[in-house]
């Protein structure tokens, strides 16, 4: 189960004088988390509310009763505008701070019907006691609670906190949706994508749902609603009984407003999961920047989602090596990388790419696997010309787009072109060209290395009588090179792979210097 994004929270700290913000990180410091809110725009509009009802502080100074009796900080301009009201000089005493903050806490349960009745009381009390000041302070927070709580959708009407747990499902993949209700008021919707669940029962699916939602979430409201009976009822009964330290009800609806409620939700399960699916069409139909461009610029019929780039490299005719790197979406497919030994004689790239090219359709063509949408070659009109004579002895020219990449001037040429395509050193479509042919000379040149290290090793001390890999690797990791080793005395040898080798060592080397 895989959340489809990071959800933000509201944060009440753990601190003398709590400060209450919007996090994406939650830290396990005894601190409150409220949410997460799917909303962003309901995210800001709460925090917009709650700091216009409550002068809470916006700083995070470490106020504590020690530094605020130190006078270690002054107040700020949110002082000025009447904003907060100055913990950080004892302007508020705790206990009056910490009355806001519980108030709050009461907005972010969704419990804002308790908490104007009580503010109702208490700006009678105070009118009542000639504090006319403090009840109008009392009366403007409890229009901003009334005014919010109008706000608020109205799911029932029999004021219950319940959290809605519903699931739908298509072929491999599931969406759980869950409402959260309190007095009656939906506060808050948050979805789940689970993946690789057809071996899932909606039971199943359902239990590990309500658990990972309530592991998360502090507040467990008085009844649940759910679309399936969880796997574990019993169970998920006792845990969730203790966690919130009074009776619950679990229920599967039949009928009713709360089947309405369910249905609502498998809806929006529903939806979902259509737009999960249209999101995944759209991604793997996306056509790259660079592969549209390189369309456009090359003018084939077909967006060149599979490129296959072919490369040599040799030294002096000897250890001749062809790569062949493939870019799928303008990106690497490493998997579908080959490396190929080539037999030709003396220098021939001509013949080399003629060979490569061979072995790699022919084999395409028997195993029937996937061809590209475009084939290049790295090298001129030569190299190029070569390969075209090998596709159409296979049938495949013409079928397939095939282009050479020359890299002194970062010319495009193309069979039955005499003039070569320039394209702007900025050119997305040649910046693309460039990293596929800078991956098969770099994946050609690792194998050229390869090979030629492996021969120096064999023939330099592999072949020298009584000296095995072992030994001979333990001479260069010593030594450093096989120069360094023939200028070392037998002494010097024998401390390191012992007397009867060091000799052998050295008399291979001497006889080769006198003949």
């Amino acid at each position: 189960m895989r959340d489809d994004k990071s959800y933000p929270y509201i944060r009440v700290t753990n601190e003398e004088f709590p400060r209450v913000f919007y996090t994406r990180t939650v830290i396990r410091d005894g601190s409150k988390y409220f949410g997460p809110y799917t909303d962003g725009r309901y995210l800001f509009y709460l925090m917009k509310t709650l700091k216009t009802i409550f002068p809470l502080r916006s700083c995070d100074l470490p106020l504590t009763n020690e530094t605020i009796a130190a006078g270690k900080y002054k107040v700020c301009l949110d002082f000025q505008i009447k904003r907060c009201e100055g913990p950080c000089e004892a302007h508020i005493t705790r206990e009056k701070y910490g009355e806001y903050i519980k108030q709050t806490v009461q907005i972010l349960n969704g419990r804002s019907r308790e908490l104007a009745e009580m503010l109702e009381s208490e700006m009678e009390r105070l009118a009542e006691n000639l504090e006319f000041e403090e009840a109008a302070a009392v009366r403007n927070r409890l229009h901003y609670i009334k005014d919010y709580a109008s706000k608020q959708k109205i799911m029932t009407t029999d004021l219950i906190d319940r959290d809605v747990f519903a699931l739908s499902r298509d072929d491999d993949t599931a969406c759980a949706v869950i409402f959260s209700i309190r007095d009656g008021k939906m506060i808050g919707k948050r979805h789940f994508y689970i993946g690789n669940s057809i071996a899932q029962t909606d039971e199943n699916i359902i239990q590990t749902v309500v658990e990972k939602w309530y592991l998360e979430t502090d507040f467990v409201p008085d009844e649940i609603v759910v679309s399936h009976e969880p796997e574990q009822l019993d169970f998920l009964d006792r845990w969730l009984r203790n966690k919130r330290g009074s009776a619950i009800e679990i229920t599967v609806p039949k009928i009713g407003d709360k089947k309405k409620l369910i249905a609502m939700a498998i809806t929006n399960a529903d939806f979902l999961i259509r737009e999960l699916h249209l999101q995944q069409a759209a991604r793997e139909n996306a056509l790259p920047r660079g592969v549209a461009s390189l369309q456009r610029d090359l003018r084939l019929e077909m967006p060149p989602r599979r490129i296959e780039c072919f490369d040599n490299s040799h030294f002096q005719g000897t250890e001749y090596v062809s790569s062949m790197v493939v870019f799928s979406d303008g990106r690497p497919k490493k998997s579908d990388y080959r490396k190929y030994k080539i037999h030709v004689d003396g220098n021939d790239d001509f013949a080399a790419m003629q060979e490569v090219v061979r072995r790699r359709y022919v084999r395409v063509l028997e195993e029937k696997t996937e061809l590209p949408d475009l084939i290049m070659i790295d090298g001129g009109k030569g190299q190029l010309s070569a390969a075209v004579a090998v596709l159409d002895d296979l049938g495949l020219y013409g079928k397939i787009p095939v282009i050479g990449l020359a890299k002194r001037l970062e010319e495009i040429f193309v069979p039955g072109q005499s003039d070569a395509i320039l394209l702007p050193r900025t050119s997305t479509s040649l910046r693309l060209l460039q990293s596929v042919r800078d991956e098969a000379h770099r994946f050609a040149i690792t194998y050229h290395r390869l090979l030629r290290d492996k021969r120096t090793f064999q023939t330099e001390l592999t072949e020298i009588a009584g000296i095995g890999e072992k030994t001979a690797q333990k001479l260069l990791i010593e030594c450093g090179s096989v120069e360094n080793i023939r200028a070392l005395g037998e002494a010097e040898l024998a401390k390191i792979i012992g007397a009867k080798a060091a000799k052998a060592v050295k008399e291979h080397f001497e006889g080769g210097e006198e003949e």
